[in-house]
């Protein structure tokens, strides 16, 4: 056996097992292994495992596995929480260029620990009519489901979400699916909750995802920057909106938390 140095860290409930991996030493194919290190009952415990390695061209490079244990596309939570945590063993200070599945991304750190991630630009979006809503990629496929007032919280997520990723709409790789109820007046926040593919389940809260609701809020008359809640916490989205239905531009904004670290053993 061999111990593993990790460290835990969360934004907005959204949680990550993070490895400094700049040594280049952890097997990227052992889907076995970061499936375990991510169980809850039997492992760490987390939503996704992310591996923080050196790249030539960037800062660093973010390696983002879910759940699962397979390699994932974007995740915008886990994209603050590397940031956050680049900057604590010290890769950056308070600015970062970064590589992650979709490509590079920019983003800042602010004195009291919020994290503005850059995200990639949105061509635009696609009604579906049969879901009440609209699909997005925004680094990650997003259905965004907008559902009547004060229906929410009661709502089912895991097993209407899991029925529309598994659906014939979107085929084997199906999609994230974002469930939202509209503010009830002009200051308060948009509600979201998110079944997360990889996960397969809801989370606390997903930024692809609040990111893919707030460009969809925005042909609802929302106005940058779009201000969101979810079952972990707040979370703000700002961007440019231009008349042929694509976003530019895109910062998703939030705290980003080291919960705390240690050693694992693992075969």
């Amino acid at each position: 056996m061999t111990q593993l140095s990790f460290f835990k860290y969360q934004g907005t409930g959204n949680d990550f097992v993070m490895v400094d991996d700049r040594a280049n030493q952890f097997d990227a194919t052992n889907h076995q292994l970061v499936h375990h290190l991510c169980d809850r009952r039997r492992g760490i415990g987390a939503d996704g495992l992310i591996l923080l390695r050196l790249h030539p061209e960037y800062d660093f490079e973010m390696v983002y596995f879910n759940a699962d244990g397979h390699l994932g596309s974007m995740c915008g939570n886990g994209g603050r929480c590397t940031v956050a945590f680049a900057r604590q063993v010290g890769v950056i200070d308070t600015m970062a260029r970064f590589l992650a599945a979709d490509g590079p991304h920019e983003a800042t750190i602010d004195a009291d620990g919020t994290v503005h991630l850059r995200m990639q630009d949105v061509a635009g979006q696609e009604e579906v009519a049969a879901h009440n809503g609209v699909f997005l990629n925004t680094g990650s496929p997003h259905l965004v489901r907008f559902l009547p007032a004060d229906s929410l919280g009661a709502f089912n997520v895991f097993a209407e979400g899991r029925a529309v990723r598994y659906g014939a709409l979107y085929a084997e790789k199906g999609t994230n699916v974002n469930f939202v109820e509209e503010p009830s007046a002009p200051d308060a926040p948009w509600q979201v909750r998110t079944y997360e593919r990889g996960v397969e389940d809801e989370t606390q809260s997903c930024g692809t995802g609040v990111t893919a609701v707030a460009l969809a809020a925005s042909r609802r008359g929302a106005s940058s920057p779009v201000h969101l809640r979810t079952p972990g916490g707040d979370l703000r989205v700002a961007f440019q909106a231009h008349p042929d239905g694509s976003f530019t531009a895109i910062y998703l904004s939030g705290p980003a938390t080291r919960v705390f670290d240690g050693t694992i053993e693992i075969v």
